[in-house]
């Protein structure tokens, strides 16, 4: 798979990030690329009071990739998918995913509170910063939709 272009999505469970997902489909297959699909978790996200455990996030956060990717590609997925759970910002593990990518492909808002803003936190800072081209995908949240 070394020749192989590779695609990088991030995915938060948002209508934004599936509408991202399918169009990220869609380009892996047109341009016979692998898909690799990011989602950003936190430890500090566990039940206060709870022991710690350093791997609380990446089973429930694989086995959400596993059921959106279901849910989205079930009908035409592409032939490679790689799931890639991050213990990281979003932002943050979406620059380090684009390393060496040909594409990285968000949706336009994710699961911020601030529902008026055109682009999200995440979706501006891959805009200023990602080493490579960007993708923003709008739907599903957004007033036009």
């Amino acid at each position: 798979m070394s020749g192989r272009r590779r695609i990088v999505v991030g995915v938060d469970g948002s209508r934004s990030s599936r509408a991202a997902l399918c169009r990220a489909a869609e380009e892996a297959r047109a341009h016979d690329a692998v898909l690799e699909v990011v989602a950003a978790w936190s430890f500090l996200d566990q039940i206060t009071g709870a022991p710690l455990d350093p791997l609380y996030g990446e089973a429930n956060v694989r086995a959400r990739l596993d059921q959106t990717g279901q849910e989205v590609l079930h009908d035409a997925p592409p032939p490679v998918i790689r799931l890639r759970p991050e213990n990281d910002l979003p932002a943050r593990a979406l620059l380090t995913a684009a390393e060496g990518a040909w594409l990285v492909v968000v949706g336009s808002r994710g699961m911020g509170g601030f529902k008026g803003l055109l682009l999200g936190s995440v979706s501006s800072h891959l805009a200023h910063h990602s080493p490579c081209p960007v993708l923003i995908v709008r739907g599903g949240d957004g007033p036009a939709d």
